[in-house]
């Protein structure tokens, strides 16, 4: 499938399902899709993502993906009190970059497309770019710093993986790249090669702790996340707001996403979403079926071992390493954003 007819889908889905609902104020795309054009191909194992702005400040759990049309949608709710100010979309990493091209999907009160011109006619200039750095930046300090060390095993996995995971996304926001998701590693190392910082790669892969790994080992934790994640879709019960993400719909992402990785000789890159999808599965388990949580937990255990991560300690220790390892992370944005040719003044 072509991109253009997703988004055809994507905006007939919002048509008929969101611009009814009470306190709706819009829609627009958002993801890796954004800065596509109509005739790139939708891989299977990518959604088109669209953002449904609505008037409630805490909006409820989102509806995450589904299948419309033969399209995987993800959809997600945004108060409208987070779109108000121009300058705080333009500081935010996560919500600057889906403005900075037409991406608006409805806008029944015009305010989305006046903020998309702001946005967009300032997204690429130095003070913004270094700005939403700092914000990724800030987002792995204050999010390391709020490890629960009481709370459950797998939760400190995913307390301690998604920031250290952002230490890409200040790399790609300085290159003015999508802060992609599941394929955030990949895009680092692709910015780190274009702008003659290859060195620092590996040093990304050490505070992940995969580097060492085999394309077998990873391939095993891949086959043990497969039952995992199957189980799971299957007594899902209690919503979470990742719930979408582990779902027959989902499997084409977070399964062979994954695998296609594998294949094409990036196992490395496979290893942030195989941890993460392993560890909101045991969140799922650890509600709705603890007995089966207790059973696959071995496997969820080998792979964060193979990690290095065996313990809380552990944890807490190479959460300590990301912090320290973050001025020199600093350097290379900088670096990176005084060579972008892309950035003005």
């Amino acid at each position: 499938m072509q991109v253009g007819l997703g988004r055809s889908n994507a905006a007939v889905w919002v048509a008929r399902h969101a611009r009814s609902v009470a306190g709706f104020r819009g829609a627009y795309f958002s993801g890796s899709t954004v800065g596509l054009p109509d005739h790139a191909e939708l891989p299977p194992s990518s959604d088109i993502d669209i953002v449904v702005v609505t008037a409630q400040d805490d909006p409820p759990v989102k509806p995450g993906k589904l299948r419309y049309r033969d399209t995987l949608l993800e959809v997600s709710y945004l108060p409208w009190s987070q779109l108000q100010s121009a300058d705080e979309v333009l500081a935010s990493y996560h919500l600057a970059g889906s403005f900075r091209t037409d991406t608006i999907i409805d806008d029944p009160t015009g305010h989305l497309r006046g903020l998309q011109a702001r946005v967009s006619a300032e997204f690429a200039t130095r003070p913004w770019v270094r700005r939403r750095c700092q914000d990724a930046r800030r987002r792995i300090e204050t999010r390391l710093a709020a490890i629960d060390s009481s709370a459950p095993f797998h939760e400190q996995v995913t307390a301690w993986l998604f920031p250290t995971g952002v230490t890409t996304h200040v790399l790609l926001v300085a290159a003015l790249r999508n802060p992609t998701v599941r394929l955030r590693y990949l895009a680092a190392r692709d910015v780190l090669t274009d702008y003659g910082h290859p060195g620092l790669y590996p040093e990304l892969l050490d505070l992940l702790g995969c580097r060492h790994l085999s394309a077998r080992r990873i391939q095993h934790h891949l086959h043990e996340l497969t039952a995992t994640f199957d189980a799971t879709a299957d007594v899902a019960k209690t919503p979470f707001f990742f719930s979408s993400d582990i779902t027959e719909a989902a499997r084409p992402i977070a399964i062979d996403g994954s695998q296609d990785l594998i294949d094409r000789g990036d196992h490395h890159e496979a290893v942030f979403w195989i941890i993460a999808t392993f560890a909101r599965c045991h969140t799922i388990l650890a509600a709705d079926a603890p007995e089966l949580h207790h059973a696959l937990a071995p496997a969820f255990r080998a792979a964060v071992t193979d990690l290095g991560i065996g313990s809380t300690e552990d944890i807490l220790h190479r959460a300590g390493e990301v912090t320290r390892f973050l001025p020199r992370l600093w350097r290379t944005a900088e670096d990176i954003l005084a060579s972008n040719p892309g950035i003005s003044e």
